[in-house]
């Protein structure tokens, strides 16, 4: 089983650069960087409640649930 990051799918939609969004949501570059490749192993619900502000969406349009047979 496997969560999706589409976090850079969101930010493409809402044309901002990922230092934009670093810098708007008060974290740095790097983990935002790690974030959006989905190589973290957690995130905050304080972080991710600041992305969804920013980007006006819902925690469903950035983590995504897939079946490892899909």
């Amino acid at each position: 089983m496997s969560i999706i990051v589409n976090l850079d799918v969101m930010m493409a939609k809402r044309k901002i650069s990922l230092g934009e969004l670093a810098e708007r949501i008060d974290i740095t570059p790097a983990n935002l960087s790690i974030l959006k490749t989905g190589k973290a192993k957690a995130i905050r619900f304080s972080t991710l409640e600041a992305i969804c502000q920013e980007l006006d969406c819902q925690p469903a349009d950035i983590l995504e649930f897939r079946k490892d047979d899909e």
